[in-house]
């Protein structure tokens, strides 16, 4: 292992680190979980060069490959662990395309997902894809696990703003995927095939991505109290079932709500709550319609169009994590359903935390249907109970027409219900394509399969 060490060192100079901390740094991800030793080494990569050579010694020496971007992931899928190179593309964070004539932008892995709309605002155009996690997390992350967010019923996942990647493969080799065209079906799509594998087949290295023009006129924001996360849930079927698009549609239930404002130190309204808004042509309106079912429903609601307001609830929503985080170790899981399966998922996840005398507090991006259960436990070990619960929890909604990842991937903590949803045949033609890509099997070994 030392060998690895030097060789990498010789080819790539002071880009490669053993460093106590920034090794131990890389046995963990924000899912709360870690590997059990700390790995080889870290090379933080500055270009595609740097990269290429990586790949090529730890084929040479068959050394596994850990990529790794901010690290915010909750699945595990870029923890590193004892003899693994880690190979970080934080340092690859450039905007290195603009095209506001094609709406397009080129980028690197390592550009932070706000940072990019932040580079792109002058040019009037922005990049859809919204993880809640944007601030922190890498675009290069956002692509590796398909990432969601909060805009992806109107604006679609990390997939639909992909349309091309540079990769390298196991051995080195650098591949360009995809096109700057809007319209291409040339071959399969190894493009698609791409985004969403954690790391398993290749590392992403480039990016041309879809932008958009920036959303004009006025934005509203609704914010709705409902006694319980059950009629909050009813409520957002409701909406959806109506036609209506709003841009965003977050539900926070009352358990997840109170742990929040612990955190926040702000007053805790009491029930669960729906956060929507809405944007574009027709953007007011629609929101007097969808304020106008929510009081039938019977919430109480506040309709604003004031931008403060809004950055104020949202801020709220996305420190979901960080708040629930502060109860102790957490399993967060983002479970998927149709969304008129929605309130039948949430009751499925009251009778689990009933049955096993737990509170699972639970945000969605209630738009799209997809929830964050989380499982919260004392310890370093996951309770056997609290894998019953996350059990009967990822079948309930597979029985109901979904599924187990919406964004965060499959990483360590779901391959023991990959089966079950792929079935046999399926699972075990993704463990062959795997192996085309990655023969000798070295790019994030025990993730996923």
């Amino acid at each position: 292992m030392a060998d690895v060490v030097q060789l990498l060192s010789q080819a790539l100079g002071d880009v490669v680190s053993v460093d106590a901390r920034q090794l131990d740094a890389a046995r963990y991800d924000k899912s709360g979980h870690a590997a059990p030793a700390a790995p080889l080494a870290v090379v933080t990569a500055r270009s595609i060069d740097d990269v290429q050579a990586t790949m090529r010694i730890a084929t040479e020496t068959g050394t596994a490959v850990v990529t790794r971007g901010a690290g915010t992931g909750l699945a595990g899928g870029a923890i590193a662990g004892a003899g693994e190179i880690v190979l970080s593309t934080l340092g690859m964070d450039r905007l290195l395309e603009v095209s506001v004539d094609d709406e397009l932008a080129v980028v690197q892995p390592g550009i932070i997902n706000a940072e990019l709309n932040r580079q792109l605002e002058p040019h009037g155009l922005w990049f859809a894809p919204d993880p809640a996690s944007r601030a922190i997390s890498t675009v290069g992350g956002n692509i590796a696990t398909n990432a969601g967010g909060l805009l992806c019923a109107k604006y679609g996942v990390t997939r639909e703003a992909v349309l091309g990647l540079k990769v390298v493969l196991a051995d080195g080799r650098l591949i360009e995927l995809g096109h700057r065209t809007v319209k291409g079906v040339t071959g399969l799509d190894f493009t698609a095939l791409m985004i969403g594998s954690e790391g398993t087949l290749g590392v992403i290295v480039e990016a041309t991505v879809k932008v958009r023009r920036l959303v004009a006129g006025v934005v509203p924001t609704i914010s709705a109290t409902f006694a319980t996360v059950d009629d909050a849930a009813r409520a957002s079927a409701v909406i959806t079932a109506s036609g209506l698009h709003p841009s965003i549609m977050e539900l926070i239930g009352d358990s997840a709500m109170a742990a929040i404002c612990a955190h926040l130190g702000i007053e805790h309204p009491g029930g669960s709550q729906l956060i929507i808004q809405t944007d574009g042509p027709g953007a007011e309106i629609e929101a007097e319609t969808i304020a106008a079912i929510i009081a039938s429903l019977g919430g109480a609601v506040e309709l604003s169009i004031d931008a403060e307001d809004a950055a104020r609830l949202f801020s709220i929503r996305r420190s979901a994590h960080a708040a629930i985080s502060t109860l102790g170790t957490v399993l967060i899981e983002d479970v998927c359903v149709p969304r008129s399966a929605l309130p039948a998922m949430f009751a499925a996840i009251h009778e689990i935390e009933q049955k096993y005398s737990i509170t699972i507090p639970v945000v969605a991006h209630a738009a799209d249907g997809n929830l964050h259960p989380n499982f919260v436990f004392q310890g370093d070990e996951v309770p056997q109970q609290i894998w019953s619960a996350a059990d009967e929890m990822f079948l309930a909604a597979l029985r109901l027409g979904g599924t187990l990842t919406g964004e965060h991937g499959i990483g360590i903590l779901k391959k023991r219900w990959l089966r079950d949803e792929l079935g046999d045949d399926q699972f075990d033609l993704q463990q062959k394509v795997k192996a085309v890509f990655d023969p000798l099997g070295i790019l994030n070994p025990g993730k996923v399969f």
